[in-house]
């Protein structure tokens, strides 16, 4: 049953190496091509620049004035109209009686030519009740109290703060690129390692089986390596699995579905410049304090906003008809004036924002200084991490030298019975051991320069960094 086992473990590792030596091989530089091209966060956040500038483009269009085409059609409920018919009978009472007295000659014409006017209806139609027009209207204003200005210097400000967005994605995203890349490189160096030490101590099971039954060791020398295949067989499927898990992630940073076999070597560098000259370019450069900077403009000039409810607004406008259907001759056909809005009182409404506006301000100013410090101190906590990896990387290398030389004379003596199985195996873990530490700390110290550089704000940089004269390529067969 252990030899099926055994079989089984050889052959996923052999078919997981032959997988990868068939996969399209991916530098880092095309690696990274792909993700700013293909990335979902890069194309939104391409949009959202687009979507920034659209609203800059906006608020100018508040300076101009406002054009627009009306109409309307409406059936009353009656004429409009002046009825005087209550007028007729005093009229001609007033007349028979005064016309007379004076000369009834004319009494008796004028009452002749006044009898045809009291038969006829005396309501007069202003309006018809069916009446409908198509016109147009200007408005342009002239003084919004310094709100047209404010819209527009925040609208410039946005449209700076997502660019600074975009930025800071691009640099996030250099920063995972290097963990998932790398962590690749990593796992599948681990699943390698892993596949080695199976297969050195199923070897040294079959030579402890022989010895047993030479009776050169004991029944537990043989177990304790038992032990140890099965320990080995399961830090394999551990392994396999991890490297599935970071392939997924690589694929969904690149932005692409088909997997492709990381080529380019870790790195470590002998040395860079100072912390000092890493914290003042992330005064200049780092785009989180660029929009916290930012959001402080925007909350100056949100007070500028409601300071300017406190001034009238006045603008210009004018109007007029084209067309009209019954529409009374006595209504004008035009107009133009100036209207002034000034508000006198609102249950103290502009003064609360106002002031809300002014401690809001406060508040960004207070914040910008935390930000500031706290990327201080993680460019701090982040230059002392490579400096200690660089370092660890020092000590391991002269570890490696040392395991490599003691598993070789634990192999020696155990073929001549001096040493026990179970040291030869010890030996053999620790070699394991070593090797993985080794890419884990060259892992670690790319994924720190990578975060170092993002926090500085110049991510971009990273690949001239990973091309410099100093930079040590940390290899697996080392």
């Amino acid at each position: 049953m252990k030899r099926v086992v055994f079989l089984i473990c050889g052959v996923i590792a052999a078919m997981q190496l032959t997988a990868q030596e068939q996969l399209q091989t991916l530098t880092f530089d095309d690696a990274l091509l792909m993700t700013m091209e293909n990335n979902p966060a890069m194309k939104a956040t391409a949009f959202e620049e687009k979507a920034a500038k659209r609203e800059r483009q906006a608020a100018i269009g508040l300076r101009m004035p406002t054009i627009s085409v009306n109409g309307a059609y409406s059936y009353l409920g009656d004429d409009v109209a002046i009825d005087l018919n209550g007028l007729k009978e005093p009229i001609q009472a007033g007349a028979s009686q005064l016309l007379p007295a004076l000369d009834p000659a004319i009494g008796q014409a004028v009452m002749g030519l006044l009898n045809p006017l009291m038969g006829k209806s005396w309501e007069y139609v202003l309006q018809d009740r069916s009446v409908g027009f198509v016109g147009g209207s200007v408005t342009l204003p002239i003084f919004m109290g310094g709100k047209i200005n404010v819209a527009n210097k925040a609208a410039r400000l946005n449209e700076a703060t997502v660019k600074e967005q975009s930025a800071q994605t691009k640099n996030s995203l250099v920063s995972e690129l290097v963990e998932r890349y790398f962590g690749y490189t990593l796992a599948s160096h681990v699943v390698e390692v892993r596949r080695q030490v199976l297969d050195g101590v199923k070897k040294h099971l079959s030579d402890a089986r022989a010895l047993e039954q030479n009776g050169m060791i004991a029944s537990s020398e043989r177990l304790y390596v038992e032990f140890k295949v099965s320990e080995a067989e399961r830090d394999l499927q551990n392994a396999i699995m991890q490297l599935e898990t970071i392939k997924s992630a690589l694929c969904n940073t690149l932005g692409q579905q088909t997997e492709s076999r990381p080529v380019t070597a870790m790195f470590i560098l002998e040395q860079i410049e100072g912390i000092d000259y890493y914290q003042q370019l992330a005064e200049e450069y780092n785009p989180l304090l660029n929009q916290v900077g930012l959001k402080k403009e925007l909350a100056k000039q949100n007070v500028r906003l409601q300071r300017a409810d406190f001034y009238p607004q006045v603008v210009a406008m004018g109007g007029g008809t084209f067309y009209n259907y019954q529409v009374s001759k006595l209504i004008p056909r035009w107009a133009v004036g100036v209207g002034v809005n000034f508000k006198i009182f609102n249950g103290l409404n502009r003064e609360y924002k106002y002031s809300a506006a002014k401690q809001t301000a406060r508040r960004v100013e207070t914040l910008e200084v935390k930000a500031a410090n706290d990327i201080s101190v993680l460019i701090e906590s982040l230059y002392a991490q490579m400096d200690n990896y660089r370092n660890q990387m020092n000590s391991i290398d002269a570890s490696m030298a040392f395991a490599k030389e003691y598993l070789k004379a634990k192999n020696a003596a155990f073929l001549e019975g001096m040493s026990s199985s179970s040291d030869l195996v010890d030996a053999e873990l620790n070699l394991a051991r070593v090797r993985i530490e080794r890419m884990q700390v060259a892992y670690n110290y790319d994924v720190a320069l990578a975060r170092l550089l993002e926090a500085a704000g110049i991510s971009d940089e990273f690949l001239s960094y990973m091309r410099r004269d100093n930079a040590k390529q940390i290899s697996f067969d080392e």
